[in-house]
């Protein structure tokens, strides 16, 4: 098993009190959440998409363990998720992704405080496997457990990068969430006093506002076409970011101006760049040896950039190139003009393309002419991880807002 370990910030376990929760009476547990002086622990499972992962965090900040069981050579011969093969590495690899978390943290299962569990968007077979694994061991030991939608926890992936650095994001914020599954803009506020929780409300919950959306392609999604177009291999992102930057300065064969979309200026499209890189390239033959030079490397198993590097000539190179200056412009530009429209304080970016180095340069060179601070999550806790799940469950925690065992999974769940 591929057992890759993304994010691991190791605290001593004795540095944090645990107090006892009565386990069978709900008035208590919540009683107990609010307790300022407590250091809660939370295991949390993502299993949204093709990573299983597992991780212990304190207090909703501090990463104790963070284990990643990545999928990408499952998928990889076939250019993207096969849902019925990432359903059955979930089930292979989440019972030891989770003892390994534990270990990290030198923690027993009996000793932590909740179980976070990623309850949607995502895959419904993928998340019905650490849901069922989730709702098991919250129910053999007797602890709370918490359901946590996928893209909040990206959004508290930006919180526990800030937290490492002292540093913390100013609301109302503009959040750009953009990945492989979802490209997607909200406003975040801080909640008021919400009608029915029977709680005092607790600092760090926030309130979501969806202002746009993708309407076809998600821009990973683009990312992952492109390279499939001109042989470079999956995952997309990461290699097209890295040759986008050895062009040298070649002009670029051709030019993509602005995308354009109807109605809602904050939503995204991708389908429409995607295409016109595929008629570009159709309608220059010269691309196609070199194309089939690269997919025969990829069969030989020479995917590293190193290797697929010298097989791409400059034309090729400006290509991409031009391909990325078109996506991260898009980007930047419909998020920092809906921050002005919010008169947003910060500006959050998180999910798997936020690791990549022209979209984050851009962000933070735009944002700063604008007088807003950026905040990225680091490369390892920008892709699917468990650590920002535990966060995200420790404030629903502290809310006392469990599930019970009739939880299900919402391939579809919206977060705004």
């Amino acid at each position: 098993m591929d057992l890759s370990i993304r994010a691991c910030e190791k605290m001593p376990p004795t540095l944090y009190r645990r107090g006892e929760i009565p386990r069978l009476d709900l008035q208590p547990l919540e009683c107990v959440a609010q307790n300022e002086s407590m250091s809660v622990r939370i295991l949390g499972i993502e299993s949204s998409c093709d990573e299983t992962a597992a991780a212990v965090v304190a207090d909703g900040r501090e990463i104790l363990s963070s284990v990643v069981a990545s999928q990408i050579d499952v998928h990889r011969k076939y250019g993207g998720v096969v849902p019925e093969l990432a359903s059955r590495e979930h089930l292979r690899q989440i019972v030891p992704v989770v003892r390994e978390a534990l270990e990290q943290a030198k923690m027993r299962l009996a000793d932590v405080d909740a179980i976070g569990v990623t309850q949607g968007p995502g895959l419904v077979g993928a998340l019905l496997v650490g849901i069922t694994y989730g709702k098991t061991l919250a129910a053999a030991l007797q602890k709370p457990l918490v359901a946590v939608n996928h893209l909040e926890g990206h959004l508290h992936a930006v919180f526990l990068e800030a937290h490492k650095s002292g540093r913390e994001p100013k609301l109302p914020a503009i959040c750009l969430i953009v990945s492989g599954g979802h490209t997607v803009l909200y406003e975040v506020t801080e909640t008021g006093t919400q009608p029915g929780l029977a709680v005092p409300q607790v600092p760090e919950m926030f309130q979501y506002r969806k202002l746009g959306q993708t309407r076809d392609d998600a821009a990973g999604e683009a990312y992952d076409k492109v390279a499939k177009l001109l042989g470079l291999g999956y995952p997309g992102g990461p290699i097209l970011d890295r040759l986008a930057a050895a062009t040298n300065g070649v002009p670029a064969p051709v030019k993509f101006g602005s995308i354009k979309t109807r109605g809602n200026p904050y939503d995204f499209s991708f389908s429409g760049l995607k295409t016109a890189v595929l008629y570009h390239v159709r309608e220059h033959p010269e691309y196609t040896p070199e194309i089939r030079s690269r997919e025969e490397a990829l069969v030989r198993g020479e995917r590293k950039y190193e290797q697929l590097l010298p097989l791409c000539s400059p034309q090729t190179l400006a290509l991409v190139r031009e391909f990325q200056n078109a996506v991260v412009r898009d980007l930047v530009d419909r998020t920092l003009a809906a921050a002005e429209e919010i008169s947003a304080e910060s500006v959050l970016v998180s999910g798997g393309v936020a690791a990549n180095s022209q979209l984050r340069t851009t962000f933070e060179e735009r944002a700063k002419g604008k007088g807003l601070e950026v905040f990225f999550p680091s490369r390892a806790l920008s892709t699917d991880n468990a650590a920002m799940i535990a966060a995200a469950a420790y404030f629903r925690f502290r809310a006392g807002q469990f599930a019970d065992t009739s939880l299900n999974a919402d391939p579809s769940l919206k977060l705004a």
